[in-house]
């Protein structure tokens, strides 16, 4: 229940007033599947809890025993599946019905000048819990959980004492059932609360962004407080990328979208294409679009190689000016590269340049001309057997003569050799990949099963069930 959400939910300070780029939907068939996975953690939690000591005194009608529990563990307990619904417009209701759980510690009593100790049993059988939990956000921003609401009510409670002098009351504690029943639902709540308050802890120290690579992070903050009905429950992050360096603002601004919720699957996602464009421009603004070509980074079957003379049938007075001379290319996003999200499509526009450079014989440099090079990119991706995987096209590809110290040169002959050398090696090893497929990532150890992808009008939806390995306690 309370562990799925936390799984599932990262939580980030506020950004209100921007549009979410990432969206995420989280629904009744996924918050049945958490309360079955959280079951079993229950039943763990319960068995390795600490009970705190009890201490207070019964009256035996010729004085007061004054008694100390401690050393109190759980030996064993029956959970059975708790039911856990959406409670709109706050949190979650929790109802738990027929809980037994057995404890064993240690008992010491004190009678006046008297003292006396031994071991105890306690069963707490048909334990009915009722917990109503917010879910909101802090002054800060992040996620927050409180326990709004505590009720717990045992149906009936033995308890047996061992050693010392325990058979003379022994008999009035069976008299006292009563009061001990109701000491130990005093207990109950206050240890839920705490745990609730154990968890909140935990929110405030997730982190807030999370470093994708050496140069840029992603900045997953919540826009709003989570969007909580009858039905579901839906987060709005900011999901925008920024340079670790030199972090800015892109030159645009998140879209607003509305998610579809499928109902059909435990989780819907959104991904606009504001997310995938604010990593172009942070890479883009720190000059990491930029990669330097030399001959030895073509393919070996390519027809065009970086010489000179190479490039004679394409530029006829470059072999004359600089005979049978090796040359590199400065390779560059002129521009920043924007993805666009149409229904059943992604593009790619890329604006480049390409510089390109002659290596002397004393291996210096010296510049040749510099193109631009405009490339539009089409493709479709969809999900298949657990992996990412599509089909990218070169839809347009243009060269232009920027700039020339060789002088003047028509480009149309080499636009159409550097189009197919494009074709064939370029896009033919990106394609053999995406056709192979990349593992879809995990999420704090959720794996994404029986997903179905669709590219829409300005973002990506995800629709997927979860499948939880058992939950580990490094969680909390």
């Amino acid at each position: 229940m309370l562990l799925f959400l936390i799984l599932l939910l990262p939580c980030t300070n506020h950004a209100f007033g921007l549009n979410p780029a990432i969206k995420a939907v989280l629904a009744s068939k996924g918050l049945k599947y958490g309360t079955h996975i959280g079951t079993d953690w229950m039943h763990e939690k319960i068995l390795s809890m600490k009970v705190p000591d009890v201490t207070g005194g019964v009256y035996i009608g010729f004085g007061t025993v004054k008694y100390v529990l401690d050393g109190i563990s759980v030996s064993s307990c029956d959970v059975p599946e708790p039911s856990v619904n959406f409670s709109e417009g706050s949190g979650l209701k929790i109802v738990i019905n027929g809980l037994s759980i057995a404890v064993r510690g240690n008992w010491h009593t004190t009678f006046g000048i008297i003292t006396d100790g031994g071991s105890f049993d306690l069963a707490v059988f048909n334990l009915d819990l009722t917990l109503l939990v917010d879910i909101g956000s802090d002054d800060k921003g992040h996620m927050s959980i409180l326990s709004k609401y505590c009720s717990a009510r045992i149906n009936s409670a033995t308890i047996n004492f061992h050693g010392g002098a325990s058979w003379i009351f022994q008999p009035f504690v069976d008299c006292f059932k009563s009061r001990i029943k109701a000491l130990i639902e005093e207990k109950i709540c206050p240890l839920v609360d705490q745990h609730v308050a154990d968890l909140e802890q935990y929110l405030t120290e997730l982190q807030v962004s999370f470093q994708i690579d050496p140069i840029v992070v992603l900045d997953v903050p919540l826009t709003n407080a989570p969007l909580i009905s009858s039905s579901s429950l839906g987060l709005d992050l900011k999901g925008e990328f920024y340079s670790i360096k030199s972090p800015k603002e892109p030159p645009f601004e998140a879209k607003a979208f509305d998610l579809p919720k499928d109902d059909g699957f435990m989780l819907s996602l959104g991904l606009s294409e504001f997310s995938f464009n604010s990593a172009s421009y942070a890479y883009f603004d720190t000059g990491h679009l930029h990669i330097t070509v030399t001959d030895e980074m073509i393919p070996p079957t390519s027809p065009l190689r970086l010489n000179t003379s190479y490039f004679g049938p394409f530029i006829p007075q470059l072999p004359k000016l600089f005979p049978n001379m090796l040359m590199l290319l400065e390779v560059y996003a002129r521009e920043i590269p924007m993805f666009s999200f149409l229904p059943g499509e992604v593009t790619l526009d890329f604006p480049g340049a390409v510089k390109a450079l002659a290596i002397l014989p004393n291996r210096t440099l010296t510049p040749l001309f510099k193109l631009n090079a405009d490339s539009l990119f089409s493709g479709k991706v969809y999900i298949s057997e657990g992996k990412l995987k599509g089909l990218m096209e070169l839809k347009n590809f243009t060269l232009t003569l920027a700039s020339s110290e060789i002088g003047t040169f028509q480009t149309a002959a080499l636009e159409k050799g550097v189009n197919m050398l494009m074709k064939i090696s370029v896009l033919s090893v990106l394609n053999a990949k995406l056709k192979e497929g990349i593992a879809l990532p995990t999420i704090r150890s959720l794996n994404f099963v029986n997903s179905v992808l669709k590219v829409q009008q300005g973002f990506l939806s995800i629709a997927s069930d979860l499948e939880v390995p058992y939950p580990k306690r490094e969680y909390f």
